[in-house]
Formats: C-alpha cells, structure tokens, sequence
C-alpha cells in the first residue's frame, strides 16, 4: 500500500513538473513559438486520438480529439487577425473551419481518414510556421 502511495505521489509529481516545464515554456515564449506550441499539441492530440480509436477507447479517443478541436478553435482560429492578415489570415480561417469538420466527423464516425486528413493539413502549416522562423533566427 505504501509503495502504490509512493507511486500515485511520484506520478503527482512528474505531472506538475511537467506542468511548470510547460508553463515556463510557454512564459518565454515569443508568439511565433507559441503558435508552433499549438500546432505541436493538436498534433499530438490528433495522434493520440488515433491510437485510442484503434485501440477501441472511445471515451479516450473522444477526450484526445476534444483537446485538438479546444486548440484549434480557441488557439489557432482566435490567434487569427485578419485586420493585420488579411487575406492570409481568412484563407487560414476557412482552413481550420475545415479541420474542425474533419475531426467532428473523424470522432462521430470513427473515421481514420478524416483524422489523417486534419493531421496532414495541421503538419503543412506548421512546417511553414516552422520554416518562417528559423529563417527569423538566421537574420
């Protein structure tokens, strides 16, 4: 019983350390690194959701897809300033409407395939985020 205490204790633990990694993380922060951040927490939602739905675990796999819709509606899509974008920024609108769509209906169908295709739309505009700033970092 103790060792399971000691176990549950360590786990608590690992958790808010990891927290406070993630929030120093995201402290320091420039924008451009955090748009990556949320970018990179989709993705692992997205893939996490894609082991759950394999596996059968559809509360999981529900959880998992949640979190990716919370940060690309609240994230990704609220980050967007189309007085200062534009069109960019509209066109990118459209674009997370539609992995929106794609992950409702990959979580109501258990569709493998509308999942991939959000994964896939999610990773070319990171990479693009990505390339933006280490071409930054060179100047």
């Amino acid at each position: 019983m103790t060792a399971m205490r000691g176990a549950a204790a360590y786990g608590r633990g690992a958790g808010a350390y990891a927290r406070v990694g993630v929030e120093s993380g995201v402290m320091s922060a420039s924008p451009h690194q955090l748009i990556v951040m949320l970018f990179d927490g989709a993705l692992s939602s997205i893939r996490a959701a894609r082991i759950h739905m394999q596996a059968g675990s559809v509360a999981e796999k529900g959880r998992a897809i949640s979190k990716a819709l919370d940060i690309v509606n609240n994230g990704l899509l609220a980050a967007l300033d189309t007085e200062k974008g534009g069109e960019i920024a509209e066109r990118l609108g459209s674009l997370y409407d539609y992995v929106v769509r794609l992950l409702l209906a990959a979580n109501l169908h258990d569709d493998q395939e509308s999942l991939d295709q959000a994964e896939r739309l999610l990773e070319d505009i990171a990479s693009a985020w990505r390339e933006i700033g280490s071409a930054g970092a060179q100047d």
